[in-house]
């Protein structure tokens, strides 16, 4: 089966239209190379296939020393680990959410819309690279992840800017 690549976009930090605030939900920042993060982010996208689902100790670690500008976030609901988000600043002032998703124990239950839009905000926030301002957010989601994802980063104000077509 053909996998379908969608690439989504804001612009303009305006453009967010805020998810249904759920309370006690947070961003937590932590370090990427922590066995936490390795686990939540495998947990996230072993239904989708992710690359990161199956990456051994010394590639996650190879991942983390090859990209130092990656911010490594936890979804926090009361304490409680339910999801991971993960943004790259990049050089010009875009910034990258490249991974974004909850533990499959919590999807389904009303959080996916605010914290995309906590991961959206601290995208905005991010510091610029070679730019004085964040000027874009982005990121890609494909027809393997859980199928309420583009729906999700639509409704948070992101548009489509390019589809491609891998043929398998």
């Amino acid at each position: 089966m053909a996998r379908v690549v969608t690439y989504l976009e804001m612009n303009n930090a305006e453009d967010l239209r805020p998810g249904k605030v759920v309370p006690e939900l947070l961003l937590r920042r932590v370090d990427g190379s922590l066995p936490l993060m390795r686990t939540a982010t495998a947990q996230v996208g072993a239904a989708y296939g992710w690359r990161s689902a199956s990456r051994t100790d010394d590639e996650w670690q190879e991942l983390t020393r090859c990209r130092p500008l990656r911010q490594y976030w936890l979804i926090i609901l009361k304490d409680e680990t339910v999801g991971v988000a993960n943004l790259e600043p990049q050089p010009g002032g875009d910034v990258e959410i490249t991974t974004f998703g909850l533990l499959p124990g919590y999807i389904g239950k009303g959080l996916g819309g605010h914290a995309l839009t906590l991961t959206i905000q601290q995208a905005w926030d991010c510091e610029a690279v070679q730019s004085p301002a964040v000027r874009r957010v982005w990121l890609h989601t494909c027809s393997f992840d859980h199928p309420n994802a583009p729906r999700n980063y639509q409704r948070r104000g992101l548009t489509v800017y390019r589809t491609e077509v891998e043929a398998e």
